[in-house]
């Protein structure tokens, strides 16, 4: 009796981190899909944001009268129904992306990477020009249209390194661990 030895040229190789980059693809369009279904139904109700964003605050008992929520409050006082149909499309649309990348990813999908790279690539030039742009000592090109936050230094480098990783890893490892 001889023993065959197992096939693994089919089977894929594991990949902790494609794993997580599939989970966090996932969850991030689950959310913005449901982010897109919430600003629909805000547009459509007719609902004054300002009022909708303070009983939220208060719901989670947060105080409405810090600078922040302040801020955030005037800012919705600008919004207007077609900027938030705009919205509306652009996060679903987003949403659909980052879904349908997260499940080319999980399925080893050869276009799922390509789509997840395209997608943490197109933000790298916007996220250095931003850096650029807050670190820079001249006034900038294009001011901020406000100052809700007034230090998005460490979040904008944070994002950054996210997106720089996922692009390195997945364009590394795309032949190792991807169906052609």
């Amino acid at each position: 009796m001889s023993a065959t030895p197992p096939k693994t040229g089919n089977k894929p190789k594991r990949a902790p981190t494609l794993y997580f980059i599939v989970l966090h693809h996932l969850a991030k369009g689950a959310l913005l899909l449901l982010a897109s279904v919430g600003i629909f139904a805000l547009n459509r109700s007719g609902h004054d944001l300002g009022g909708v964003f303070d009983q939220v605050l208060r719901f989670v008992h947060l105080d409405p009268a810090q600078r922040f929520f302040m801020n955030i409050d005037d800012w919705l006082d600008t919004v207007t129904p077609a900027s938030m149909r705009k919205a509306e499309l652009g996060t679903m649309l987003y949403g659909l992306v980052l879904t349908g990348a997260g499940v080319g990813l999980a399925f080893r999908a050869h276009w799922g990477v390509w789509l997840a790279i395209g997608e943490a690539a197109f933000f790298i030039p916007i996220e250095i020009y931003e850096l650029v742009r807050h670190l820079s000592t001249r006034p900038p090109l294009i001011p901020p249209r406000h100052d809700m936050f007034a230090h998005p230094v460490a979040g904008l480098l944070v994002v950054l390194a996210i997106n720089v990783l996922v692009v390195l890893y997945l364009s590394v490892n795309r032949h190792r661990i991807f169906k052609h």
